[in-house]
């Protein structure tokens, strides 16, 4: 029972680590793409 708790509990870690990689990249994009409209805003401003 044991060795069936800590292969589940193994099993899990992997995926929150994995996950938690998943979520930093999508954020880094987002963030990419906030700058690139911030830039063209700045660009394009007619006053």
């Amino acid at each position: 029972m044991k060795i069936i708790a800590l292969i589940l509990a193994s099993l899990s870690m992997t995926v929150f680590l994995s996950a938690c990689n998943t979520i930093e990249g999508a954020g880094q994009d987002i963030e990419s793409a906030g700058d690139a409209i911030e830039d063209s805003a700045s660009e394009n401003k007619n006053y």
